[in-house]
């Protein structure tokens, strides 16, 4: 048995707990089937690790570890693996079920994994799968939006709300990108600055009622909403603003029942993006998540899309974890914080 070196908690606490997060000794899992085993370089931390650490009421002697964007050297292959060989540099967002990238190393299915962007260091490359996936996944597979479409996309609107995180960074850039005319929301004027840098057309304040926001820029209505910051506080505001036939997407989790049938008269519709169903169900398009973060990785060398990176710590320590989850629990982030080896 070889061991290797982990970061994790064994039960949910404050990050200011000392033992919030704690190194551990740990076997080194062994790759079979479609399983990478993949030596970590660098990872980034999402909200998603803050609520896992913080909100699951976890409690138990085995370490849960955390980190859900990684990327790495590939060290070995499992025996159905069929996409990369022994050395290929990889970038990829993990699974939920399964231990994290907060680790020496970590086993990742193949179909999840994709070459990681060659001009890209491997601090910008880690901070883009969970955010790049849930951008993607949302614009062009729940809002149906046509991204070779762009003469006729450049006659429809979205409304981005919080733009300046680290999923509504990617948001903008693809829905520019898409041709997209781009309203994003920002509350700050750091945050405004940012995303207009992204490629946001307009920028509207989500701290103010966001109707009178956008009819004030002349649009009566869009044709897509994507919420990224919350679903419950937003919800009128969206049903209002959304155009008849319009689509609307949200990854924020509703505390409370949504009340759908504003949406009818519309002929409008709502759909749900969370970047790990297609692995937590193996659904039969899991190898699309490998596809997207190719083309992703593509639009990056290309210079169609720019790296997300904010904040770099190094090395991949207790410590420097503990400063990226109080970073991501601020509030205040602007684009997505890393932890490298290097």
């Amino acid at each position: 048995m070889t061991n290797m070196q982990a970061v994790g908690f064994t039960k949910s606490l404050p990050i200011s707990d000392p033992n919030s997060l704690q190194e551990f000794q740990i076997e080194r899992p062994v790759a079979t089937g479609h399983d990478l085993l993949i030596r970590v370089s660098a990872v980034s931390v999402n909200p998603v690790d803050v609520l896992q650490r913080a909100n699951t009421g976890y409690d138990e002697s085995t370490p849960r570890i955390l980190g859900f964007d990684g990327v790495g050297t590939v060290t070995a292959v499992g025996d159905a693996v069929s996409l990369f060989q022994v050395g290929e540099r990889v970038y990829y967002s993990g699974e939920v079920t399964r231990p994290g990238s907060d680790a020496e190393y970590e086993l990742v299915d193949e179909r999840i994994v994709a070459l990681a962007p060659k001009t890209l260091d491997d601090a910008d490359a880690a901070a883009i799968p969970l955010t790049g996936l849930t951008a993607w996944e949302a614009l062009f597979e729940i809002l149906g939006i046509d991204p070779a479409d762009r003469a006729g996309n450049r006659r429809r609107t979205i409304l981005l709300i919080n733009g300046a995180g680290g999923a509504g960074s990617m948001a903008v850039q693809l829905a520019h990108w898409a041709g997209l005319h781009v309203i994003a929301s920002a509350s700050r004027p750091e945050t405004s600055a940012w995303v207009t840098k992204l490629g946001a057309d307009e920028v509207v304040n989500h701290r103010h009622n966001l109707i009178n926001e956008v009819r004030a820029r002349g649009h009566q209505n869009v044709n897509y909403i994507f919420d990224l910051h919350s679903v419950d506080r937003h919800w009128d505001e969206m049903t209002e603003l959304i155009a008849p036939a319009g689509r609307m997407v949200s990854i924020t989790r509703a505390k409370t029942p949504l009340a759908l049938s504003p949406l009818k008269d519309k002929r409008a519709s709502f759909g749900w993006e969370l970047v790990f169903s297609k692995a937590l169900y193996h659904t039969p398009d899991l190898i699309s998540q490998h596809e997207i973060l190719t083309k992703i990785a593509r639009l990056l060398d290309q210079g169609e899309l720019v790296p997300t990176t904010t904040k770099v710590l190094t090395p991949l320590t207790v410590a420097n974890l503990k400063a990226a989850h109080e970073a991501v629990e601020s509030g205040r982030m602007i684009g997505k914080v890393v932890v490298a080896n290097q």
